[in-house]
């Protein structure tokens, strides 16, 4: 008796530790799903997946799509992916631990070698499938001479068959692998960071920030999300210590007032962010 009972509570404690496992593995797979992968070309941050910006949108992230359709490549009216982010919005995914880079890693011996051999059944399958192509075509000529000489229709079965061959063909390249690593690639020096604390401090205050494009200034900073709202303000970066002449002064309210914008002025100081409006009210 005792010994059965041993037996059922040994079981019961595997039990529960193999659904304390499962919960943990379940966990951590939920955790490195919930990261935005962030590409780099160069020092540029570029978002690839459609499900990294949305989770980029639900954290006020915005950027901007800068790659071509696929339908309709010949154009810059419409773009499709990447999005391209402002590096402050990248640096604050990094520093709110909700992003993750995706660098090229380093191709050892082993990687070359399974690369060369990847290059080589690939340059294989494209002669193989050049040459099955070439036979189709010659097929497709003597079809379609036969249906003029006789007027039937192309037997069914030889394109299923030609379709077959070309499926058995096809050869897939050999693509990238990406890991996530704590190396940012990105330039910091003391410009980007004075931007970088305006950035994160009006994102704090639930603005949404763009860059200003064609309106100059640094930042575009909307009440809501760009979709839905206009832009109220151009933000302006400046550091307290810097000199700003009075013909740049006027010049930057001037042009605030003919977009029908409010200049701000944003100067970072002791980890706080002072602001100043600017606002064109007559001639002087």
């Amino acid at each position: 008796m005792d010994g059965d009972l041993a037996g059922m509570n040994k079981s019961s404690s595997m039990e529960v530790k193999e659904d304390m496992d499962t919960q943990s593995e379940s966990a951590h797979q939920t955790s490195k799903d919930a990261l935005i992968d962030i590409s780099f070309c160069g020092s540029t941050p570029l978002l690839w997946k459609v499900s990294d910006m949305k989770r980029g949108r639900s954290v006020g992230v915005i950027g901007a799509v800068v790659g071509s359709l696929a339908r309709q490549p010949r154009q810059n009216v419409r773009l499709g992916r990447p999005l391209e982010l402002l590096q402050e919005e990248a640096l604050l995914l990094e520093e709110t631990s909700t992003a993750a880079a995706s660098l090229q890693p380093q191709v050892d011996r082993g990687d070359e070698e399974r690369h060369s051999e990847a290059v080589r059944q690939y340059e294989a399958g494209l002669e193989s499938s050049y040459k099955e192509q070439c036979a189709l075509a010659l097929e497709d000529k003597k079809t379609v001479l036969r249906r003029i000489m006789k007027e039937k229709e192309n037997d069914s079965s030889s394109l299923l068959d030609c379709l077959n061959a070309l499926d058995q063909a096809f050869c897939l390249m050999w693509s990238e692998r990406s890991f996530h690593s704590t190396d940012w690639p990105m330039p910091r020096d003391e410009r980007l960071n004075t931007r970088f604390c305006v950035y994160r401090d009006l994102r704090n205050k639930g603005l949404y920030l763009t860059s200003t494009g064609k309106f100059g200034g640094d930042f575009l900073v909307y009440p809501g999300d760009p979709l839905r709202f206009h832009a109220h303000f151009i933000a302006l970066c400046i550091s307290m210590d810097d000199e700003l002449p009075l013909c740049d002064i006027l010049a930057i309210a001037r042009l605030g007032s003919n977009v029908k914008k409010t200049v701000l002025l944003c100067s970072p100081v002791e980890g706080d962010v002072v602001y100043s409006s600017l606002q064109w009210c007559s001639m002087v």
